[in-house]
């Protein structure tokens, strides 16, 4: 969804992301064995964010409220669908711009600036990137299989569908709910109620918006 604003994926390049084995940046292990590494890598991403801007993409979704009661589930950590103007925008695998306490994962502060060694929470204990590293649990997936059980409509854009648990919620939709996957390179297979759109996000959001707004 964001690769059009220029914030790369580890799913562009076998398991690297920004040239870092995403095992040595986003694991609980890693941040044990080399917090100073996470923290720099987190605080890179958080710099990048501050370069890059919403594209049509985004901003097509956000524009979609005027017409529908639109829920975005999202697997990206930047903020780019609330600058969009998107309203109801839940963040599966965390949040750059936040950071919580290791010791009360409830505990978590909006971070804009850099993250180090020596910050702690209000415990005392060091403060940690706001993301569902790879072997923690997702904490908002109950809430995303409760919206996507309730859609009437369902769009998925630009995901692999091999990252879990969130590539499961397309099994979470009503039979009858129409599926539309935009992505130029889809490796799922069109059926009657799944529309693919081979296509980038900026470009199918548009022809997905179009079609819905002609049966509005």
């Amino acid at each position: 969804m964001s690769a059009e604003s220029g914030l790369k994926t580890f799913r562009d390049a076998d398991g690297l992301w920004e040239g870092h084995d995403v095992m040595e940046v986003a694991t609980p292990q890693a941040f044990e064995r080399n917090p100073e590494l996470v923290l720099e890598f987190y605080n890179q991403r958080r710099k990048q964010l501050k370069e890059v801007s919403p594209n049509e993409g985004h901003i097509g979704l956000a524009k979609l409220e005027e017409h529908f009661n639109v829920h975005i589930i999202t697997q990206n950590v930047d903020n780019l669908h609330e600058r969009a103007g998107s309203s109801n925008v839940i963040h599966l695998h965390g949040e750059l711009n936040k950071v919580r306490s290791t010791f009360d994962e409830d505990l978590v502060l909006d971070w804009t600036t850099d993250l180090n060694l020596g910050d702690f929470c209000e415990h005392n204990h060091q403060l940690r990137p706001h993301i569902v590293w790879f072997g923690e649990a997702v904490p908002m997936l109950d809430h995303a299989i409760s919206i996507t059980e309730q859609a009437d409509i369902l769009i998925i854009i630009g995901t692999s569908m091999q990252v879990y648990p969130a590539a499961s919620l397309i099994n979470f939709v009503h039979e009858e709910t129409p599926i539309y996957f935009i992505d130029p390179k889809p490796n799922v297979t069109a059926s009657k109620r799944l529309t693919i759109i081979e296509d980038t996000a900026s470009k199918g959001v548009k022809k997905v918006t179009d079609k819905l707004l002609r049966k509005d």
